[in-house]
């Protein structure tokens, strides 16, 4: 208590000149409009750019649960799109009021593990059987194409990614509805290109031609981006293409993906094996 009246004593002065610097400063502001004015909005501004930066320091921290929101709501929607549902046809005549039921349903998941620079790569997502994941489900992210389900445990599942030598994914060109393989090249091991096979010279191609899955599986949904032209080439005494598409999906950067269920898929299953 000595120290603290002791150090009030010593520095009186100073206090006494801040203590008539501030009823200054206040009669100044009350007594000149201008003044007033302008020290008012100089301290708005401070304040308002003090919240400002507080806010956005908030929304930076809270920026990894609003990115999970947006991931399921937009699971939600693409579950939602009419792409996700089929119509229901009357026996010979379809309905003028045409009913749907739900096709494909969406889940949103984390990529916890992903290889590019193998032959046969893989990537570990973190949902599995406890949230319904099952193998041979499709996956996609919002680029295009990722891969499919391969191993399904309690809580993780293993994708066989597009970039695999044993992977295939039929698809078509978006113009034109012509349909192939897209195949990964493992021999030049480039995590952006693919292959696409079985198309025939007679169709017109160009640089940049969309490529999206034909539909003609009971894994993927239609119309799912797979990449573009990138070149083409068509070997002397060949009746089919040699083309290489830019991947749609940069599989260095995988982050979020989304399962596709499709809930048709063992009733085609069934159906197909009928003519086998």
């Amino acid at each position: 208590m000595r120290n603290f009246i002791r150090f009030l004593t010593k520095n009186a002065f100073i206090f006494l000149f801040l203590f008539l610097e501030l009823i200054s400063f206040i009669f100044l502001m009350k007594n000149n409009n201008y003044q007033s004015s302008k020290f008012l909005n100089s301290s708005n501004f401070l304040v308002g750019n003090l919240f400002e930066t507080i806010s956005n320091v908030t929304d930076y921290l809270n920026l990894k649960t609003e990115n999970e929101i947006l991931r399921v709501q937009n699971a939600k929607l693409l579950s939602a799109n009419k792409n996700s549902f089929t119509k229901v046809f009357g026996t010979t005549v379809q309905i003028n009021d045409t009913s749907y039921f739900q096709k494909y349903i969406y889940s949103a998941a984390k990529v916890i593990n992903n290889s590019t620079n193998q032959r046969e790569n893989y990537i570990t997502i973190d949902k599995g059987a406890i949230n319904g994941i099952k193998q041979g489900m499709a996956v996609i992210n919002s680029d295009g194409v990722v891969g499919i389900v391969k191993n399904v445990s309690t809580n993780f599942s293993s994708v066989i990614s597009l970039l695999h030598q044993k992977n295939s994914i039929s698809g078509k060109f978006k113009d034109s509805n012509y349909y192939g393989s897209v195949v990964w090249d493992s021999d030049k091991n480039q995590y952006n290109t693919a292959l696409l096979k079985e198309i025939p010279n007679h169709v017109k191609l160009n640089i940049g031609d969309s490529i999206i899955t034909s539909g003609f599986s009971s894994i993927f949904p239609e119309g799912i981006l797979i990449g573009t032209i990138k070149s083409y080439d068509l070997p002397k005494g060949n009746n089919f293409y040699d083309i290489e598409i830019n991947l749609s999906v940069d599989f260095k950067k995988l982050s979020h993906v989304y399962i596709v269920k499709s809930l048709l898929k063992e009733e085609q299953t069934q159906l197909e094996k009928l003519n086998q």
